[in-house]
């Protein structure tokens, strides 16, 4: 039986709150035991029962709970040349991920018990988990409600149709229903005809490069008004793709006010910012706008003071046919599942714009506080195998190697991202139950 002690990794515990040095063995794949880190060989007491353990030197390496995505897009069914549930699986192992969320834009759309029965049975096993979002509305068209009572019976991450709802008598009744339920909703706040042709955001910017304007207020008056529904219904709400400066407050003044709503943005909109938009890369063509420097700072003192509590990948695949067109016609999103940890470790940890704690914890333990499920502390020094508990799925990251991003390095169907063609540094070693 394959065993493996890995000596002096650093260990991220969000739950717990701490940051330590630990020495882990790792056997068949599955974690054994973590316990402090000690000054000598293998301990007695964690002592392998066979001689064939291979003891390596993890000094660097950052050992945490496994990420988790909140939302990201899937081509199967329907646009398997973007992605297929395969392909998004091997995509999101390799990025570190221990459960990913599907958003329901689909063809057909995830929208009824035969819909999330499908997914179930289509998605390849093990880490990591694959659960869809079942649509809000029938067919995620925004124009009925879907059959929410039958949907919440089935193995769904909640209600979310990834589009914004345009009617708002609709969304009023499907959270006065769905209050009962019991299951997460997640909302994107965007008035389209406020957008209107907008493909960057509005401001110098835009007109410097010759590009239509989305105004920020597409994203804020919605965001106003679904918070008034909030505090009239009740229904805790997950506000999607929060990318301006104004929403910060916004949802800032609303948590102060005790709403019960939590909010994600996503790791683009942490990185850059409508000047990278200059070049007029297709790949930059992304849907909530990037923002100015100021809503990109805003977003990531919102995420290091938690009022976004997570960082959601949005994983958006599209093939190079679709994504080779000038910048304004480009379908608007990006891949991200194996690029998000090593890029934002690199451009926000190593900075010292963001503690590692606070970025592990946006990108794993948060998001399952979004979903309102139950956190554990990583344990130390425990047995996994017989602990009573499922143990809690871990992800193994070296920030130190250098790779490039290619069509032969990614393991996604489709490769649009702007970091296409570049060397980044920092890849996930592994997952681990």
């Amino acid at each position: 039986m394959a065993s493996e002690l890995f000596r002096q990794v650093r260990l991220l515990d969000p739950v717990a709150e701490t940051d330590r040095v630990v020495d882990v063995w790792i056997e068949s794949d599955s974690v054994r035991v973590i316990r402090e880190a000690i000054p000598r060989g293998i301990a007695d007491d964690v002592e392998p029962p066979s001689a064939d353990v291979t003891e390596t030197d993890a000094s660097g390496l950052v050992l945490g709970p496994a990420l988790v995505d909140l939302y990201s897009h899937s081509g199967e069914p329907g646009y398997e040349s973007r992605e297929t549930l395969a392909s998004l699986h091997r995509a999101a192992r390799a990025g570190g991920f221990g459960r990913v969320l599907l958003l329901p834009d689909t063809d057909p759309a995830i929208a009824t018990p035969a819909d999330v029965e499908w997914i179930g049975q289509h998605t390849p096993a093990g880490l990591p988990r694959l659960q869809p979002w079942a649509a809000l509305t029938l067919d995620a068209k925004g124009e009925q409600m879907a059959e929410l009572g039958e949907l919440a019976q089935t193995d769904i991450a909640g209600f979310a149709d990834g589009r914004p709802i345009r009617q708002w008598g609709l969304l009023r009744r499907s959270l006065e229903y769905a209050q009962a339920l019991h299951r997460p909703i997640a909302l994107w706040c965007c008035d389209e005809t406020l957008r209107g042709n907008g493909v960057m955001r509005d401001g110098p910017d835009a007109i410097r490069f010759g590009l239509p304007g989305a105004p920020a207020i597409a994203e804020t008056a919605p965001l106003a008004a679904l918070l008034e529904c909030v505090a009239q219904i009740g229904t805790p709400v997950h506000l999607m793709r929060v990318s301006t400066a104004r929403s910060v407050e916004l949802i800032a003044q609303a948590k102060a006010s005790g709403l019960p709503i939590t909010a994600s943005t996503t790791w683009h909109h942490l990185l850059l910012n409508t000047q990278s938009v200059g070049g007029y890369d297709p790949h930059l063509r992304l849907e909530p706008p990037l923002g100015t420097p100021a809503d990109q700072a805003a977003l990531i003192q919102a995420v290091r003071d938690g009022i976004i509590e997570a960082i959601a990948i949005d994983h958006s695949p599209y093939t190079y046919e679709e994504k080779t067109v000038p910048f304004a016609e480009a379908p608007p999103g990006a891949i991200g599942l194996e690029l998000a940890l090593p890029l934002l470790w690199q451009q926000l940890v190593e900075p010292g714009q963001l503690p590692a704690l606070t970025l592990w914890q946006a990108l794993s333990t948060n998001p399952l506080r979004c979903l309102g499920e139950e956190l554990r502390a990583i344990p130390i020094g425990i047995d996994s195998q017989s602990a009573p508990d499922t143990p809690t799925p871990l992800t193994l990251f070296d920030p130190r190697p250098l790779w490039k991003v290619t069509h032969q390095t990614l393991h996604s169907c489709s490769a649009n991202t702007p970091w296409l063609g570049q060397e980044i540094q920092g890849q996930v070693v592994k997952v681990f139950f």
